[in-house]
């Protein structure tokens, strides 16, 4: 007996498929290739869309034209139990002993519901009004206070000699290095120059300001040394710090919160108290 042979337009499609196969294997290929010689990742992608294209179109094609479509009825038995199964079965559900009778079993069942039902209704306390206050009140205090020494990247406690003249240093209060609204930068200035004094003090032109834009809270650290400006790299806002750290340009609406200083009997640099301001954005001190 003679095999059937498809029909034309199943020959058709099985080229289809098979150029569809083809196309995906050769560009599968060519990712490898071009990984291989980093020709970078636009030939990558190139590579790996038309595999993945080529996959799809093979199965799809496959799926509409090769497998047998239509209706069919699968018999099926009854989904009724038989009589004595289902007196088997009321019978241990009302027996003495049922697990569905026992009181204790039950109760605590609710009770373990209750309580879990209880417990997810205690995050919603923090929506109400007396208690909204709370997350807020450790967004306003940072590291810095009374007495708390200002340390470089390692550390080390800094004297106002270790601040050299229109040249921006990193500082972070003793003891909270990696805190994430303490970063602030000391520069020394000119007094002479400045157009208005910084809220937080100077000596003798050392200014100390935050380092956290206060615009999105980017790190502001390019110093245009001479004209007294700090650009944060982000989105561009410019401050300028003859001013007060003012914002001359960008989305920045405020100016950097200074830091008040001094200089403490063992000759180091000191904080006086917290920033001028809330650093960083500070969205959650507007009303």
């Amino acid at each position: 007996m003679s095999a059937r042979r498809p029909p034309p337009a199943e020959r058709a499609a099985g080229r289809r498929i098979v150029t569809a196969f083809l196309a995906s294997a050769a560009a599968a290929v060519g990712f490898a290739v071009a990984y291989g010689l980093n020709a970078g990742p636009r030939w990558e992608g190139v590579c790996l869309a038309v595999a993945f294209a080529g996959l799809a179109v093979g199965l799809a094609q496959w799926g509409r034209h090769l497998v047998p479509v239509g209706g069919y009825v699968e018999e099926h038995e009854g989904f009724t139990s038989p009589p004595d199964e289902q007196a088997m079965t009321a019978a241990e559900l009302t027996a003495p002993d049922s697990p569905i009778r026992r009181r204790g079993l039950l109760a605590a069942l609710g009770l373990a519901v209750t309580a879990l039902g209880v417990a997810a209704l205690f995050p919603l306390r923090s929506l109400l009004p007396w208690n909204r206050r709370q997350p807020n009140e450790a967004l306003s205090n940072t590291p810095w206070g009374p007495g708390v020494r200002l340390v470089d990247q390692q550390g080390r406690p800094l004297r106002p000699e270790d601040v050299p003249a229109d040249t921006m240093v990193g500082v972070f209060p003793e003891g909270a290095v990696d805190s994430g609204d303490g970063p602030a930068f000391a520069v020394r200035l000119a007094p002479e120059r400045f157009t208005r004094p910084p809220s937080g003090g100077h000596l003798d032109g050392l200014v100390v300001w935050s380092l956290l834009c206060t615009h999105a809270g980017c790190p502001v650290g390019l110093y245009l040394k001479g004209a007294g400006r700090l650009l944060c790299p982000c989105h561009q806002s410019s401050f300028d710090l003859l001013a007060d750290a003012r914002p001359v340009a960008g989305p920045a609406a405020r100016p950097l919160p200074g830091l008040p200083i001094e200089v403490g009997p063992d000759g180091f640099l000191r904080a006086t108290g917290d920033f001028t301001g809330p650093p960083g954005a500070g969205f959650w001190r507007r009303p």
